[in-house]
């Protein structure tokens, strides 16, 4: 049974990375640095996601989806801020990601940022759509929060245990707060053609960064442990320790169904079981 009730609250984790090797799934450069660009995407990104919610807040008529979007976006602060810790690892390390990120900066300050000169009509319609933009994508971090917190092909591989509850502790949270963004979006416009619109935009974006960013990954990595290429992806995803291919497409697919809704994705219970057995997350509380 999903627990009813459920108050999002952020959790104020901490992580030692001093022991972390380069290659934190063992003898996996590829799968290790695919799962990498969450490092790479995800402080600028949910900076953005967590400034673009700050400005709906006035928006929201429901008390209910009020407290829901502060608890989102105290979430998604403290996931911002632990996933930069990393970045200062990789760099210790000698693989420098500053090329990679100030990119990302671009992207999430001014291509998707706020904009002058526009009208109050305007900037709500641009609001609006970069809350869908985001429900968008908190549609596939459900997704990937699901298949991380059912992983065990990763702990068969030795995979580090901070980052692996780093890894489960983030994807917990992406499931226990999977309908936020979408709700929002509901609130404030329920026509089907902006949620399409904005996930024929997100979804290609998303995988062009998320595959660049691994080639970066790749290339810069001290070590030298060869090129990004797809029969690895594809070798990584049949042994588990990625998603595969098919089930990314798969799942991109699904949120086009009018009927679709987050809670369909993942499993509350599950999450708040992992939170509460989380050692950052034990440790924070």
């Amino acid at each position: 049974m999903e627990p009813d009730n459920l108050v999002l609250q952020p959790r104020d984790v901490h992580f030692d990375w001093s022991a972390l090797p380069l290659h934190w799934v063992p003898d996996e450069p590829t799968t290790t640095h695919v799962m990498n660009v969450l490092h790479l995407l995800l402080p600028e990104g949910e900076r953005w996601f967590v400034r673009t919610f700050q400005q709906a807040v006035p928006l929201i008529t429901d008390d209910d989806l009020r407290e829901d979007v502060l608890g989102f976006i105290g979430q998604e602060a403290v996931h911002a801020e632990a996933h930069s810790e990393v970045l200062d690892h990789l760099l210790a390390q000698g693989l420098d990601p500053r090329p990679f990120t100030r990119h990302m900066e671009v992207v999430f300050r001014r291509i998707l940022g706020d904009r002058d000169g526009l009208t109050p009509e305007q900037q709500r319609e641009q609001l609006v759509e970069r809350i869908a933009l985001v429900a968008a994508i908190e549609h596939f971090t459900a997704f990937l929060g699901d298949w991380m917190l059912n992983a065990t092909a990763l702990d068969r591989a030795g995979i580090d245990p901070t980052m692996l509850d780093l890894l489960r502790w983030h994807a917990a949270e992406e499931v226990e707060h999977r309908s936020v963004a979408f709700d929002l979006m509901r609130h404030l416009d329920r026509r089907q053609v902006r949620k399409i619109r904005t996930m024929l935009i997100a979804g290609p974006v998303l995988w062009l960064l998320w595959v660049r960013g691994a080639k970066f990954l790749m290339d810069h990595d001290p070590l030298r442990p060869g090129k990004l290429t797809l029969r690895e992806f594809r070798r990584a995803g049949r042994r588990g320790l990625l998603p595969t291919g098919g089930a990314l497409f798969r799942a991109f697919l699904r949120y086009f169904h009018p009927r679709y809704h987050p809670k369909q994705e993942g499993s509350t219970s599950q999450a708040v079981a992992y939170l509460a057995s989380s050692p950052a997350a034990r440790a924070a509380h």
